[in-house]
């Protein structure tokens, strides 16, 4: 990672203001957040960003330095923040199998693939652990296509599949009709590689378990990060001091004058159903839970949940939330097509949630210089992702080198974005483009 200066900035845009709380967050009980101030100002490590990055990070150092004080300071609360915004798809394969580095497309692939066993193993030994009800469910996921370009997308995939001993189910139309309830894909797979979650409820329970030497400060915006060490980390409200500092804030370390030419941000949208009466959740085919993952990316992810709710997942804006309103008019039409046969397309909860992406796809990680650490740039597989590699960073920021810390090193290395307005420009045009060819996949 090249030198970057770290500049102050000002309180507004450091952290994303959401339109609407997380539906996930909402079906869950009552928490106090933790919003008192720290009363020390100096820490030995400060974590910037609550989510499953840094989360991972704080207790991997406060376990290898159990003497060391260790502060995750978060500008929302935990649970309706962006961790607990997504799908709840735990997928343990490659999101991005041109990711680049050192060996051959099917060595960096299966170096991936190994990471993400071991993140996946390394969260359910905390789920076990510290008894947290996040609704692990371990069955899989289907992926399908409503159009040509879609199946040729997918046959590319399960050709990926078969080099990595992936095994699979392909799947007519009539078989998909038969285990989601539509026939509006004509073709797809199901695969073992996922887990589902509810996002809610495991970014909260990792939050109330942390080890001891960790404190969790909520709703205190970061404003700047200042030093070369110790550091300053400038919150709304105060100022503090660290020794080293793990950025894990995402696409908004650009606010703090990181990966500025990098990362960017985009929302995607998401609706939850009230609970659905079980004559209209057999219309949604046998299984108590399901998802279904699009054969474009900007097309639209399903998922009939264990509490007997659908959700539905589309569509991406370029560093601004569209109205709710547009939101729910879209995700509902999305649903209409894919089930008419369903007596309401009424949701109870529609929401956006921010993720960062890079221009090629690679993970922003590593020690940008010495005591500053940073994992951006999740690429819309932040759960198992960001678990796995806030973990490694947090190994990294504690001097312990491993064959997996390795690997992640020799990742490539996001691509360079031009200056804004030429970004906004080429981005925006990337996403029209790509809801034209998705299609039906919308």
């Amino acid at each position: 990672m090249s030198n970057q200066v770290i500049a102050s900035r000002p309180a507004r845009d450091t952290f994303p203001a959401y339109q609407a709380g997380a539906g996930w967050n909402a079906l869950l009980p009552a928490r106090a957040p933790h919003t008192r101030a720290p009363a020390e100002r100096s820490f030995d490590v400060i974590v910037i960003g609550a989510g499953f990055t840094g989360l991972a990070a704080a207790r991997r150092v406060a376990e290898l330095r159990p003497d060391a004080s260790v502060l995750v300071v978060d500008a929302t609360t935990v649970g309706n923040g962006s961790a607990g915004r997504n799908s709840g798809f735990l997928i343990n394969l490659p999101h991005n199998t041109g990711m680049g580095g050192h060996g051959s497309p099917l060595e960096i692939a299966r170096k991936q693939i190994r990471l993400y066993d071991i993140g996946l193993k390394w969260l359910q030994e905390l789920v076990t652990a510290h008894g947290i009800d996040c609704g692990w469910n371990p069955v899989g996921k289907y992926h399908a296509a409503a159009t040509a370009d879609g199946e040729r997308r997918l046959r590319d995939t399960l050709a990926q599949y078969r080099e990595w001993g992936v095994t699979y189910r392909e799947l007519s139309r009539d078989a998909l009709r038969d285990e989601i309830g539509t026939d509006y894909y004509g073709y797809g797979y199901h695969s073992n590689n996922n887990v589902f979650v509810q996002p809610a409820a495991l970014i909260r329970g990792l939050a109330d378990s942390l080890p001891a030497n960790v404190r969790l400060w909520e709703n205190e915006p970061v404003v700047s990060l200042d030093g070369t060490g110790p550091f300053t980390v400038t919150t709304a409200s105060t100022q503090l001091r660290a020794g080293q500092v793990i950025v894990a804030n995402n696409g908004f370390a650009r606010k703090l004058g990181l990966a500025r030419d990098r990362v960017f941000t985009i929302y995607t949208y998401a609706a939850m159903t009230p609970a659905l009466a079980t004559e209209e959740l057999a219309k949604l085919g046998p299984a108590p839970e399901w998802g279904v993952i699009p054969a474009n990316r900007l097309g639209t992810t399903l998922r009939k949940t264990l509490g007997g709710r659908f959700v539905v997942r589309s569509a991406y804006s370029y560093e601004k939330e569209r109205p709710m309103a547009d939101v729910s008019a879209m995700l509902t039409d999305a649903y209409r097509r894919r089930y008419p046969q369903m007596a309401s397309h009424k949701f109870e909860h529609v929401w956006g949630g921010v993720t960062a992406l890079t221009r090629n796809g690679a993970l922003y990680f590593g020690e940008i210089r010495k005591g500053l650490f940073a994992s951006l740039g999740c690429n819309g597989a932040g759960v198992l992702k960001g678990s796995m590699f806030g973990k490694l960073l947090g190994e990294m920021a504690c001097g312990l080198p491993s064959a997996e810390l390795s690997d992640a090193l020799g990742f490539e290395r996001p691509t360079w974005l031009p200056p804004e307005p030429i970004r906004r420009v080429a981005i925006v045009s990337a996403i029209q483009y790509q809801k034209h060819r998705a299609g039906l996949e919308r």
